[in-house]
């Protein structure tokens, strides 16, 4: 799952319901890409007549990992602890001191919830690891393959805008020659420019030959305009 702005404000409603008797106030909820942590609460402090008190609370969490709604559940616990602990001015040695570790083994044992004081980042893949393999999927491609009448043979990658432009130049053309269109997942074109006029690669026969026989052939049709 992807972590926004709108799930965390809803899992936060449903925990302080369900665990915090809704004493918690509605913090300033945010998403980044940060690399460096999971989740994250902060807070301001202010000097009163009795005492230090927080304010401005924020939660955040990182969309730059990849979670299963369980272990986002889990993250947004966890820095719901810390909420809890800072809004109700409760001392604690540290960060996740004594107080901290008390209250996330009650969640695991009452609760059956896995939380813990820490996690490393490098047990979790990265979106952007899920954008790189959605950027490598294989593309399609408009193939033109034209025959000279001395036997000289070409190979084109066009791009589809230009493909009825290139066939009526190819049908105007004073040259005898053969033309036919395909289409292509073949990474081998993946070298080739994407053209929009008639050029292509000089391919040697046999290649040629052997290249159109693993191509899907496909025939041009221009689409008709619908009438309002």
């Amino acid at each position: 799952m992807t972590i926004n702005i709108e799930w965390i404000a809803q899992q936060f409603e449903l925990f302080n319901a369900l665990y915090f008797d809704k004493v918690l106030p509605t913090p300033l909820f945010l998403v980044s890409k940060t690399k460096t942590k999971l989740g994250w609460f902060v807070h301001k402090k202010r000097f009163t007549f009795r005492g230090f008190r927080s304010y401005d609370y924020k939660i955040g969490m990182s969309n730059h990992y990849q979670f299963t709604e369980r272990q986002a559940q889990n993250i947004l616990l966890h820095e719901m602890i810390h909420f809890y602990i800072a809004f109700k001015n409760i001392k604690d040695k540290s960060a996740h001191g004594p107080v901290f570790k008390r209250l996330m083994n009650q969640f695991n044992q009452e609760f059956g919830w896995e939380l813990t004081v820490s996690v490393n980042t490098k047990d979790y893949k990265t979106n952007e690891t899920a954008s790189s393999a959605k950027a490598k999927k294989i593309k399609e491609r408009l193939i033109l393959a034209i025959e000279q009448s001395d036997g000289t043979c070409f190979l084109s990658v066009v791009n589809p805008r230009y493909a009825f432009k290139i066939q009526n130049d190819l049908k105007r053309t004073t040259h005898n020659l053969k033309f036919s269109w395909y289409k292509s997942s073949d990474e081998r074109f993946s070298h080739f420019s994407t053209v929009r006029s008639l050029r292509g690669v000089k391919t040697p026969r046999n290649e040629f030959e052997e290249v159109i026989k693993s191509l899907q052939p496909v025939v041009l049709v221009r689409k008709e305009k619908s009438e309002k």
